[in-house]
């Protein structure tokens, strides 16, 4: 009977953690050299067991099994954050190509297969989603031309063209040919841990909105200039976030988050009064109506700094992304896997983050299993599970997987 490998799941893993590694963790943002080579490990380890792969023009690795029956997508993604861990997306790439490996060794399960992808930049260093959006039709030409490295400012078309993917096609997969989409991926936070448990089983991906507000003052010098006449645009943006804080809790849902994850000044000298600055914010939850109460606050908070003064204050959504519900019936086939191999030690739950699971959703039955992340650390490059946690999650993967392809 199929089942997962968890020498080799582990042994996997820990390859893949040599390649770009950085301290516990690795350093291997989108289409640098250490992804691309983890691209090309990738499909040598599914051209091996005979899937037909390809690394498409937007980076995306897709191995596909030549069978007439059921089948299964699964995948995650290969890129890392800058200098993070070492599990963010890997994981759910070699649960997939286990979940693969072990249904073609299955006489059982002849004339059955699991598809493999590993969807580029869903870390989002040249935009949101690109690999996954790309794979069901949702990336246009212009998109790519115009995406950037967020961190050094290099066009997509030219990291594209030095990984030796310029002028490739890219692939779409069809999604009425698959039972379903699977992702695994570590939980990024501690919930399961604090309760104990070793399998979470996702209900829902909450939807990510990102705002740009931009603050205008007065540069001038900070040793000759009275208090009483400052513009002091960094001051602004300060009071500004005292301000998000103290309304925030009283309209947001139970599981809302909200992160002021850069606040730059101009010209950021220690004698000069910032004349502009400049915030990155971004609002979490699962609730489209929750969202768009939050959105409204933000603006109101953002007019009455503007109105009141001394600086000017302007607000603008720049980025979205919209919750995704998990479907119903995979999300059983998960808990009943868990179940058979972790009795009483599994539980559904939201996603804080966002995963490419929830690009599949839109367009086919999508779920996703959470294992623990030891002191729910992530994005950095101290995150770890145990290898326990981790060989249990694939069993559970596979075992899902299987119930999945076997039918109702």
């Amino acid at each position: 009977m199929a089942s997962a490998d968890g020498a080799r799941v582990l042994r996997d893993l820990r390859h893949l953690r040599t390649i770009g590694a950085y301290k516990t963790g690795v350093h291997r943002p989108t289409l640098s050299a250490e992804h691309v080579a983890a691209l090309h490990w990738l499909k040598g380890e599914l051209e091996a067991i005979g899937h037909s792969t390809t690394i498409d023009g937007i980076g995306n690795v897709i191995g596909i099994a030549d069978v007439g029956g059921r089948k299964v997508l699964a995948g995650s993604h290969l890129e890392s954050q800058n200098h993070a861990g070492w599990l963010d997306g890997p994981l759910g790439v070699v649960y997939a190509l286990e979940a693969a490996r072990a249904v073609k060794a299955d006489p059982a399960l002849s004339g059955l297969a699991v598809d493999v992808g590993a969807w580029c930049d869903e870390e989002g260093h040249f935009g949101h989603f690109l690999g996954s959006r790309s794979a069901v039709g949702e990336v246009s030409e212009a998109q790519i031309d115009e995406a950037r490295d967020r961190t050094s400012g290099r066009a997509l078309r030219a990291a594209l063209r030095d990984a030796g993917l310029a002028g490739k096609p890219r692939r779409a997969i069809e999604p009425r040919r698959y039972a379903g989409y699977l992702e695994a991926h570590i939980e990024q936070g501690d919930w399961l841990e604090a309760h104990g448990l070793k399998i979470g089983i996702v209900t829902s991906i909450v939807g990510i909105q990102q705002y740009r507000i931009a603050l205008e003052g007065a540069q001038n010098h900070a040793g000759t200039t009275r208090m009483a006449i400052r513009r002091d645009a960094g001051l602004a943006a300060a009071k500004l976030c005292v301000a998000i804080d103290e309304r925030f809790p009283k309209v947001a849902g139970e599981r809302t988050v909200w992160t002021t994850g850069r606040i730059t000044l101009d010209p950021g000298a220690p004698s000069v009064i910032p004349g502009r600055a400049e915030m990155l914010f971004q609002i979490r939850d699962a609730d489209p109506a929750i969202l768009a109460r939050l959105e409204a606050e933000l603006f109101a908070l953002a007019a009455a700094a503007d109105a009141t003064g001394p600086c000017r204050v302007r607000a603008e959504l720049i980025r979205k992304s919209e919750p995704a519900v998990m479907d119903g019936a995979l999300q059983a086939a998960l808990e009943a896997a868990a179940e058979t191999l972790a009795p009483g030690k599994h539980a559904r739950m939201p996603s804080g983050a966002g995963h490419d699971a929830q690009v599949f959703a839109k367009h086919m039955p999508a779920a996703m299993l959470f294992v623990p992340s030891i002191g729910g650390i992530s994005h950095h490059w101290a995150e770890n599970t145990s290898d326990e946690d981790i060989v249990l999650g694939a069993r559970v993967f596979v075992e899902a997987v299987v119930r999945l392809l076997k039918g109702p």
